[in-house]
């Protein structure tokens, strides 16, 4: 009678580590699609659902080329899961500045600006990866990575 109570209070501890491993997975799992829809300012085009699985596992890309520290150094040491700072944390300034607003702004002044700050890194990306190919198949063009608003 006392083996089966232990028994069965293993089998119980057993189901419980097994469902607790199991949300821990989860939540430290990356989402594939992530939609840079940033809530502190309207978009003017359609949001963007990035591909994260696509960018990291297909084309290779590490997180470093996106995820950076407070100096602009790479984050090359991150895991699937490790947290990371949203842009806005750091790119504080709601939306885009650009033409005559963005005249004798420096880059660092401009890239303040959430949208810029995007911009910036993922068409500077694009582009480095286009001219490594020798492709146009990396897209550098608002209406490439935008999708349409249907009015």
């Amino acid at each position: 009678m006392k083996n089966r109570a232990i028994l069965l209070k293993a089998m119980i501890l057993s189901v419980a580590v097994i469902f607790t491993a199991g949300a821990i997975y989860a939540a430290a799992t990356v989402s594939d699609v992530i939609k840079l829809d940033e809530k502190s300012y309207p978009h003017k085009k359609g949001i963007i659902e990035f591909s994260h699985k696509k960018h990291s596992t297909d084309y290779k890309a590490g997180c470093g080329d996106c995820h950076h520290d407070s100096d602009n150094k790479p984050l090359n040491n991150l895991k699937d899961g490790d947290s990371v700072q949203k842009c806005v944390e750091c790119h504080k300034k709601p939306g885009e500045i650009k033409g005559k607003k963005a005249k004798g702004l420096s880059k660092q002044q401009k890239r303040e600006y959430h949208a810029n700050a995007l911009h910036d890194n993922c068409k500077g990306c694009h582009k480095a990866s286009n001219k490594k190919t020798g492709t146009k198949n990396a897209p550098t063009t608002c209406a490439k990575c935008h999708p349409k608003i249907n009015k």
